[in-house]
């Protein structure tokens, strides 16, 4: 017999994951491949078919059911290993089953009285993220391994770090800092490679229109940064370019934003996740300077979106975040040791997406989370080395993280293009795409380290056995 739908708690949800869970078994099966064929038009005729009346007079106990599948026969799927267009992780089953945790227990992460624990996880968390990305520099201050400070206490040594949606939305708090302790002539500098949000976020904030400095190489040069800054700036560099995995020169970038007195954000929403392997970890060299800097845990972290955190370096500028409402932090609950969580976000009612990274972080641990980078960094190197062997392939470069960009010889860009939209259409291969030079790429961003060498092997040919001669 169905369960109530308007039945809650955790009983509730036993009949209902089985239901769940054999719906999306189902999808899959019917999809078949890595992305449902037929294109947009064939996909939104199947599932408004199988929807039909989205607020019917009278409900469906089996809606559950229906709609899962449809929408699982409709998805992309990030775990199949010719799935690798986009910065799209398959989640981990345990961070996805935590997920389902925070969904049912519902806390609100808006005032202390509707998320107790979970205001406290993720202080702990936020803590233990922060002293990550600026372990250098907390090493340098004796602080690295801290205990945690009584409640209430403040050290204005100790960096933080706020849960946010992604790379979007940590990229804008970051110019909203820099806005609010530089003041309002503060002007956004980065390169041609820096993600979108960041020119956005500026236009966003009502700050001076930025300065985009030239990336003819894919990275920041240190030399054009120091030539164009000017005045009150706000320099993103980034480690972990959209479109090829590259990182900037970090050091050299900080020297030149400390001559200037420039504030420093580094986007590491890709790269971030390098922290986490001992193998990698030299390659973001310098990030602990920085005043912020961007995280994405459903990227190389591999948690179901959304899993985005900012790191500051100075807690102190978090008080321009800092709001009062009467019925959430009023100022005698506040004093009488209730903690105010208005001032860890620009959102205030939020779910509790740092249960999942949590479990995550218990679960696998450094070694565990790094062993997982290590895969996928192979499997880009592999990806290349075979692609190096392939007379009828070009390899853009060698991949600094997991990306990888390549293209058929003697292809034009629009054979590319056609070659890419046959693949995604017909549901064989989702691919990515990049200009760099001047020239159209195809692109896999490879972050399944389940994905095995033939897998690679078998893309290779059906993108040969798909693009003209």
């Amino acid at each position: 017999m169905p369960t109530p739908p308007l039945a809650s708690g955790p009983d509730a949800l036993h009949p209902l994951l089985t239901e769940v869970l054999e719906a999306l078994g189902e999808g899959a099966r019917a999809r078949g491949g890595p992305l449902p064929g037929g294109g947009p038009e064939a996909v939104a005729t199947r599932l408004r078919a199988a929807v039909g009346d989205v607020l019917p007079d009278e409900g469906d106990p089996e809606a559950l059911r229906h709609v899962v599948r449809v929408l699982a026969e409709g998805s992309a799927d990030p775990a199949d290993p010719l799935c690798v267009a986009h910065l799209h992780c398959p989640p981990l089953a345990v961070a996805a089953a935590a997920d389902l945790a925070a969904s049912a227990l519902n806390p609100s992460l808006d005032s202390w009285d509707q998320a107790p624990a979970a205001s406290e996880l993720e202080a702990l968390i936020t803590g233990a993220i922060a002293s990550e990305v600026y372990g250098d520099a907390l090493r340098g201050a004796g602080l690295y391994r801290f205990a945690a400070p009584p409640r209430g206490a403040t050290n204005p040594h100790r960096p933080d770090a706020l849960i946010t949606t992604g790379g979007t939305e940590s990229n804008q708090l970051a110019l909203l800092l820099a806005r609010e302790t530089q003041g309002p002539e503060v002007q956004l500098v980065c390169g041609e490679n820096a993600h979108h949000s960041l020119p956005r976020a500026a236009w966003l904030l009502g700050m001076p229109a930025p300065i985009i400095v030239p990336t003819p190489n894919g990275t920041l040069d240190p030399a054009a940064l120091d030539k164009a800054l000017q005045g009150p700036s706000v320099v993103a560099a980034t480690a972990g370019t959209t479109d090829a995995g590259l990182i900037d020169p970090l050091p050299e970038i900080a020297a030149v934003c400390e001559a200037h007195g420039a504030r420093l954000h580094i986007d590491a929403a890709y790269g971030g996740g390098l922290l986490f392997s001992a193998a990698h970890r030299a390659k973001l060299t310098g990030i602990s300077v920085a005043d912020t800097v961007t995280l994405d845990l459903h990227k190389l972290g591999w948690q179901p979106v959304a899993a985005g955190l900012l790191a500051v370096k100075a807690p102190q500028d978090l008080a321009a975040l800092h709001q009062r409402a009467d019925y959430l932090n009023a100022d005698d609950d506040t004093e009488a040791g209730l903690p105010d969580l208005l001032g860890r976000s620009l959102r205030t009612s939020r779910r509790p997406d740092v249960l999942k990274i949590a479990v995550t972080l218990k679960t696998l641990g450094r070694t565990g989370l790094g062993a997982l980078v290590d895969q996928v960094c192979d499997r880009g190197r592999e990806f290349a080395d075979l692609l190096d062997a392939h007379p009828r392939f070009e390899l853009y470069d060698r991949p600094t993280i997991s990306t990888v960009l390549f293209r058929p010889v003697h292809a034009t860009d629009d054979d590319i293009a056609a070659t890419r939209r046959h693949l995604l259409t017909t549901g064989r291969a989702v691919l990515g795409r990049a200009r760099m030079e001047g020239r159209l790429w195809l692109k896999a961003t490879l972050l399944n380290p389940h994905t095995r060498p033939d897998d690679l092997a078998a893309l290779l040919k059906l993108v040969e056995g798909t693009t003209p001669r």
